[in-house]
Order: C-alpha cells, then structure tokens, then sequence
C-alpha cells in the first residue's frame, strides 16, 4: 500500500514557503504522494478555522512542487467540480501534468458546504450533475483529437485542445465521497474511489459496489484504484496507525491519503517524520 500526506495549503500557514517546505520533505521522507484540498471562500467552517488567514489554492501549491521536486505524486483530495469551469481546469490540469512529468492524480469530489455554493451562485441541488458533467467535458477535451460535446451547460465542436495531459490517456482521476452517488460517479467515470471516514470493516463491501457497478458499465473493475481519504488529529499513536492502516490494506486500499489536521508546522514535520520512520516502513 502506497502512503501520501497532506500539506497545509487549508490551515491558514502564513508563510507559504513553509507549505512548500513540507511538500518538499514528503518527497525526502519517501511518501508515494503529497496532497492539497480544495476551498474557495473563507467561509462557514473554513472560516470558522481560518478568519481571514490563507487558504491557498491547491492547483498553485503543486504546481510550485512540480518545479521543486522529482519523483512524488501530486494529488489533491478533492477538488470541489462545481466550482471550477472544466474547460480552464481542463487546461490547467494538463499542463499541471506536463510540468510534472506525469505525477498528477487529480483527486474531484461534488462538494457539500451550502454556504460556499450560495456564495458563488452554484445550485446545491445540481451538483451531483454539475460534477458528472464536468467530468465528460475534460474526458472529452483531454482524450479525442476532435473534441465536442454538446448539452444544456456546454456545446463546442470543430476545435482543438492543448496540451493533452502527459499521462495517457489522461491523469489518474479519483472520485471523492462514500454517497451512492459518488460510488457511482467512481465506477462509471473516475479512474479510482477516494473515499473519506469509511471505516476498515466496511470498506472491501463498497468497494466491492464501486467494481460491481463498473463492471455492469462495461468497464474493468479491476482499473478503478482504491485508495483512501485518512483523516489524523490529536495526538500521533503510530503503532495504532500501523494497525488501522494493515486493516485498510486487508480490505483492498491501495493508496492512502494521511490528513494531518493541523496548521502548527513544527507539529506537522515532527508528525511526517514519525510516520515515515514508525510507520511507512511495514507497507514498504
């Protein structure tokens, strides 16, 4: 099982080359990927946590590690769809990918903070659709030469679109969530399932609904990657990590995604180092 971790790019860290700092120190300590979330407004817990501190964008913090590192996947855990317009992301994502040398996994998830949607004027109750759709647009501008599409939201043809991604045919594309719905954005258009808050025990039953479903599409289950979305705060007890992290590979993750909760960056380090040490070495 692969282990990545989190950068604080959400906890208000006022010098952002320190952000950058500990991005760079997961490629030293040998995680497999570093990750970066996704708000746009300061806004309902986000401001709760943060005020009026730095939420950085995350698509900037790993274009700034793609320059600054070599070998460690660059992911984000999750890009909120509804709020960006899939053509420019489109774009950006590719050539995220192209400066990265292929280290992107691009990490989408529908979103649920009702305040942040009414801020930017995006239907709540359309966004399970909006993320849908914004995914068959970038699939389509990303993998055919002569990409069109046509619906309500969206019409072109009779184009063309640069740069394609450098993987191909296009980035890993992991879809967030554990709703019905987002198990089956997973198993019909994602590339991997990238839940958050599934307990071990229950995991290999869902992913068995994500690969049943994909396989009912048509498509190969055995493709879909299974990672996972885990969430540390308080104190670092890293034999019961290494525990809870055995449960999780017996149940078919693959890929795990350590969030550490916090914006204290002496905290975060010491914590990076104890899990690479403690920890990464039983899954090496």
């Amino acid at each position: 099982m692969k282990i990545g971790v989190t950068i604080p790019n959400s906890w208000g860290v006022e010098d952002v080359s320190e952000v950058i700092r500990l991005g760079r120190l997961a490629e030293e300590l040998g995680y497999a990927s570093v990750w970066t979330m996704d708000h746009l407004f300061n806004i309902g817990f986000v401001r709760t946590r943060l005020d009026d501190k730095p939420y950085y964008h995350p698509l900037g913090i790993l274009t700034f590690l793609a320059a600054s590192t070599s070998r460690i996947a660059l992911g984000t855990s999750v890009l909120v769809l509804p709020y960006h317009n899939p053509v420019e992301l489109a774009k950006y994502a590719a050539t995220l990918d192209h400066l990265s040398k292929g280290r992107l996994i691009l990490g989408v998830g529908a979103g649920a903070m009702v305040e942040e949607f009414e801020a930017l004027g995006v239907p709540l109750k359309e966004r399970g659709s909006l993320t849908n759709e914004a995914i068959r647009v970038m699939k389509e501008l990303w993998t055919n030469h002569e990409p069109e599409y046509h619906s309500k939201r969206w019409s072109f043809g009779d184009l063309r679109f640069s740069p394609r991604p450098y993987q191909q045919p296009h980035m890993p594309l992991w879809v967030g969530g554990a709703s019905p719905g987002a198990k089956r954005r997973a198993a019909l258009l994602g590339t991997g399932w990238h839940p958050n808050g599934v307990p071990a025990e229950e995991y290999r039953a869902q992913a068995d609904e994500v690969r049943q479903m994909a396989s009912q599409a048509g498509r190969d289950p055995d493709a879909i990657e299974m990672s996972l979305r885990l969430n540390l705060t308080g104190e670092l007890d890293t034999q019961r990590l290494t525990e809870t992290l055995r449960a999780y590979e017996e149940a078919g993750v693959t890929h795990v995604c350590l969030a550490l909760e916090s914006g204290d960056v002496p905290k975060l380090e010491d914590t990076m180092r104890r899990v690479a040490a403690d920890v990464s070495p039983a899954f090496a």
